[in-house]
C-alpha cells in the first residue's frame, strides 16, 4: 500500500474486508455488467434481435475488468459509464452493439447503488444481531445484580446491571426493526430512461407498453428484487439515500449511547471494556486504562450522525428530473457511512464480548447512597410503631442534610443510619435499620423485566434469524 498518498482510515484501520468489498471497484463494475446482461436477456426475451451467443460472451467476462483500459477510455470520453461500456465491449466484442441498449447511465449507476446498499444493510443486520446476542447473555447473567441508577448522572433509585444492558439491547432492537423495513422496502430504479419516461424503450418496442413494463419485471427478478420504483426522473429519489443513511445514523446513535455509558462506568470503575495484557493506555501514564474502544465508537458515530444531514441536503437540492451535484457527494457519503457503521458494530461486538464488571465497587457506591434512599421505608416503619409522620420527616431531613455535609465537606463516610439509630424519635436500633439496606429490595421488577424482555422479545428474534452469541470476539485492526 503506497505511503505517499491519502488512504482512508476507514479502509486501513476500521472497516471489515467484507464491507470494503461491497464498495469496491470489482463489486461495482461487475454489478454493472450483470445489469447489462439482465437488460440484454430481458430485451431478447421480449423480441429484440439479441442472440444467446452475445449474452454468453458477456457472461463469460463479468469479472475480468481491464481497469487500465477503462481509465484510458474515461480520460478520452470524460464519462465513466461509457468508458465501461467500451471496456466491456472490448472483452465481449460480439455484444458491443447491444450493450446498454436503450439505457441511460443511471440504469447501471442507480440500480447498482440499490443492490449494494441492500447487501450492505444485510451485512450490518447480521453484525447487529450478534451484538444483541452477546448483550442478551450479559443482561441475563447480571439481571439481578443491583447497581445505582442515574438520572442527570446523579445517583437515583437502584436498577440492575442487567436491566441497564436491556436498555442498550432495546435500542438495537428498534434499529433492527428499522433495518428490516429498509431492506424490504428497497426497490430498483429499473429501466426508466433519460428523464424517467422510458421513451427509448417506447421506440425499441414500438410503443408496446406491456413489453416495456415486462422488461422491468424481468430485470428486477434477475437481480433479486420484487419490483422497481413506480415513477422516477432519471434517478431514483435521493430520499432513498437519506432513508438509508438515517437507518445507519440510528445504529450509530445506539452504539454511541452504549459506548458513552461504558465510558462513564469506566470512570466509576464499575465496568470496563476489554483491556489486553500488553495494551498501553497512555504513552505518559502507564497506569491508565483508557476506554479507547468505546471512545472510537463515539468518534465514528459522530461522523455517521452528521453524514445523515448530508443525504438530506442532497435529496432536497435535486432539480426537476435530475442534477449531477449528487454524484460526487454520493461516492463519498454513502460508502463511508456504511464503512463507519460496519466499524462501529465490529467494535461494539468486541466490547460486548468482554465487558468486565466489578461487583465490589458497585456495592461500595450503592452503600454510599442507599441510606438516603432507604429513609422513606424507615419513616414508614417508625410510623407503624406509633411515630408522628411529620416529625419523623423533619428529623430525617435534618439528619440527611448533616450526613450529606459530612460526606461532601469533610470526606467522611455516610453516617445517616447511625444518626437515625441515635435519635430516640425513631426507636430503632442500628441493626434494625441496616436490615432495611438490602439492595435487592430497592430494584423493583428489574430482574423480572430483564427475564421477560429476553424471553418475549430478544430470544425469539435471535432464533428467528438463527443467531447465537457463540464465537470469538472480532479482532480489531488497531
Amino acid at each position: 500500500m503506497p505511503n505517499n498518498t491519502y488512504i482512508s482510515p476507514l479502509s486501513t484501520r476500521y472497516a471489515s474486508d467484507e464491507m470494503q468489498y461491497l464498495f469496491s471497484a470489482d463489486k461495482k463494475f461487475s454489478t454493472w455488467r450483470k445489469l447489462w446482461i439482465a437488460l440484454a436477456r430481458a430485451e431478447k426475451t421480449l423480441g429484440l434481435g439479441i442472440t444467446d451467443a452475445q449474452i454468453a460472451e458477456m457472461e463469460a467476462h463479468i469479472y475480468d475488468i481491464d481497469y487500465d483500459y477503462a481509465a484510458e477510455q474515461e480520460r478520452k470520453l470524460r464519462h465513466d459509464v461509457m468508458a465501461h461500456v467500451h471496456t466491456f465491449g472490448k472483452a465481449a466484442p460480439s455484444a458491443m452493439p447491444i450493450i446498454h441498449l436503450g439505457a441511460t447511465s443511471c440504469y447501471v449507476g442507480d440500480n447498482t447503488d440499490i443492490i449494494i446498499m441492500r447487501e450492505a444493510l444485510e451485512l450490518l443486520r447480521g453484525k447487529l444481531l450478534r451484538v444483541v446476542a452477546k448483550l442478551a447473555d450479559f443482561a441475563d447473567e447480571y439481571k439481578a445484580l443491583p447497581t445505582l441508577g442515574f438520572t442527570h448522572f446523579q445517583p437515583a433509585q437502584l436498577v440492575t446491571v442487567g436491566k441497564r444492558a436491556a436498555l442498550w439491547i432495546n435500542d438495537l432492537m428498534l434499529d433492527l426493526e428499522e433495518l428490516e423495513h429498509r431492506i424490504n422496502s428497497l426497490k430498483l430504479l429499473g429501466s426508466k430512461g433519460t428523464t424517467g419516461t422510458q421513451a427509448s424503450f417506447v421506440e425499441l418496442f414500438g410503443g408496446d407498453n406491456e413489453k416495456i413494463k415486462r422488461l422491468e419485471e424481468l430485470i428486477a427478478s434477475e437481480m433479486g428484487f420484487d419490483g422497481v420504483v413506480p415513477v422516477a426522473g432519471q434517478t431514483y429519489s435521493r430520499k432513498t439515500d437519506y432513508f438509508v443513511l438515517s437507518t445507519l445514523s440510528g445504529i450509530a446513535q445506539s452504539a454511541a449511547k452504549f459506548a458513552t455509558d461504558m465510558r462513564l462506568l469506566s470512570h466509576l470503575k464499575e465496568c470496563e471494556e476489554p483491556f489486553e495484557a500488553n495494551q498501553i493506555g497512555s504513552s505518559a501514564m502507564p497506569y491508565k486504562r483508557n476506554p479507547m474502544r468505546c471512545e472510537r465508537i463515539c468518534s465514528l458515530a459522530r461522523y455517521v450522525v452528521s453524514d445523515e444531514l448530508n443525504a438530506a441536503q442532497t435529496a432536497s437540492t435535486q432539480w426537476f428530473e435530475r442534477t449531477l451535484d449528487d454524484s460526487a457527494n454520493k461516492r463519498i457519503s454513502v460508502p463511508e457511512a456504511f464503512l463507519a457503521v460496519d466499524a462501529i458494530l465490529n467494535i461494539y461486538l468486541n466490547v460486548a464480548s468482554g465487558i468486565k464488571v466489578y461487583p465490589k465497587v458497585i456495592e461500595k457506591h450503592i452503600f454510599e447512597e442507599l441510606p438516603f434512599m432507604a429513609t422513606e421505608n424507615i419513616m414508614m416503619k417508625a410510623v407503624l410503631r406509633g411515630g408522628d409522620r411529620q416529625a419523623l420527616h423533619e428529623a430525617i431531613r435534618v439528619h440527611s442534610v448533616a450526613a450529606g455535609a459530612a460526606v461532601k465537606e469533610r470526606g467522611e463516610p455516610n453516617d445517616l443510619i447511625s444518626r437515625i439509630a441515635a435519635d430516640p424519635l425513631f426507636g430503632m436500633s442500628e441493626e434494625e435499620l441496616r436490615a432495611e439496606l438490602d439492595p435487592r429490595g430497592f430494584v423493583g421488577r428489574a430482574p423480572e423485566q430483564v427475564t421477560e424482555f429476553l424471553r418475549d422479545v430478544v430470544r425469539p428474534a435471535l432464533e428467528g434469524y438463527g443467531v447465537a452469541a457463540e464465537g470469538a470476539a472480532p479482532e480489531l485492526k488497531v
